[in-house]
C-alpha cells in the first residue's frame, strides 16, 4: 500500500525505493538484522527502528535488492510483522533463527533447515485450523540445502517442532517453574521418537501463512543447544550457528533467480 507506514515495522511501500525487494531474510533478533545488513549486504539504508523491528534494505552479491527485518521473539510477534511484510510487497521469506536439536546425531554449531513443522502455536490456529500443513516452499528449501553444500556447512533438513514457549513448552524444568504440566512430560523423547529434529518457536505459523498469504517462506535455524546433553545454550558455539545460517541463507538468496 503506497503512502502508507504500517503502525508496527515502521515503513511502508514508499520507503523501499525504486527497486523495492521482493525477498526478505528475518531474524526474531534485531542486532542479527542489523549484523547481516552490515557484513553481508551491500549499500545498506536503515528503515526503521521502530518496537526495535529493526529493517534495513540493501543488495545482495548478485544486485538482487533484499530487506533484512526482525520478527521479534515468537510466532505471535513474527506473525504481525509477516502480515505487514507482505502489503508492502514482500513475496519470499526465509528465516534465519536459532533452535535446540532433539537428535543426538545433530551437533552444536550445524544448521538445520526445516521442511515443515509440527506447529504447536497459537497465533497459527488464527491463520488456518489446526490441520493445515505446516510446510516450507521447496524451491527456497532445495536452494538452501544447495548453499549449504556449497559452502561446506554442516546442515540438517528435516521437520521441526515449533511451540510457543521456550522454557514450559520445550520441556525444560531448570526454570522459574520446574513443575511441568503431565501433558509435557516425555514430550521431547516423543518428538524424538517422531523423527523430529529440533526445537523452535516461530516456523510453524510462518509457513501457515505463507500457505494462506500465498507468498514462499522457509527456516534455517543454528543449532546453539543439544537437548540430548542439556537443556543450556552452549555459548561458546553459539555465534558459529548463527553465522553458519546467516551465510547459508544469503548465499541461497543470491542464487535465486
Amino acid at each position: 500500500m503506497p503512502n502508507k507506514r504500517f503502525y508496527h515495522i515502521g515503513f511502508g511501500q514508499d520507503d523501499l525505493g525504486s527497486s523495492p525487494p521482493s525477498i526478505a531474510l528475518l531474524s526474531g533478533d534485531p542486532e542479527r538484522s542489523h549484523l547481516i545488513s552490515q557484513t553481508y549486504l551491500q549499500d545498506v539504508r536503515l528503515l526503521s527502528e521502530n518496537r526495535g523491528l529493526n529493517s534495513y534494505v540493501g543488495y545482495l552479491p548478485n544486485g538482487r535488492s533484499v530487506l533484512s527485518a526482525t520478527s521479534g521473539m515468537g510466532a505471535p510477534s513474527l506473525s504481525i510483522v509477516v502480515n505487514e511484510l507482505i502489503q508492502v510487497g514482500i513475496r519470499q521469506i526465509i528465516r534465519i533463527g536459532t533452535c535446540g536439536s532433539i537428535q543426538p546425531h545433530i551437533t552444536v554449531g550445524s544448521v538445520v533447515i526445516s521442511s515443515a513443522a509440527l506447529c504447536r502455536q497459537g497465533a497459527a490456529n488464527d491463520i488456518a485450523p489446526v490441520e493445515y500443513p505446516a510446510a516450507a516452499d521447496p524451491f527456497l528449501t532445495v536452494a538452501l540445502v544447495q548453499a549449504a553444500r556449497e559452502l561446506e556447512i554442516e546442515h540438517y533438513i528435516g521437520i521441526t517442532a515449533s511451540v510457543d514457549t521456550f522454557y514450559e513448552g520445550q520441556e525444560r524444568t531448570d526454570s522459574a517453574n520446574p513443575y511441568l504440566m503431565r501433558s509435557l512430560h516425555g514430550i521431547t523423547e516423543e518428538y524424538r521418537r517422531l523423527n523430529i529434529l529440533n526445537y523452535e518457536m516461530e516456523c510453524g505459523t510462518l509457513f501457515k501463512m505463507a500457505g494462506v498469504y500465498n507468498f514462499a517462506a522457509a527456516a534455517i535455524c543454528g543449532v546453539v543447544a543439544s537437548r540430548t546433553d542439556s537443556e543450556n545454550i552452549i555459548l561458546e558455539q553459539r555465534d558459529i550457528a548463527i553465522k553458519n545460517a546467516i551465510a547459508t541463507a544469503v548465499h541461497a538468496a543470491t542464487t535465486l533467480a
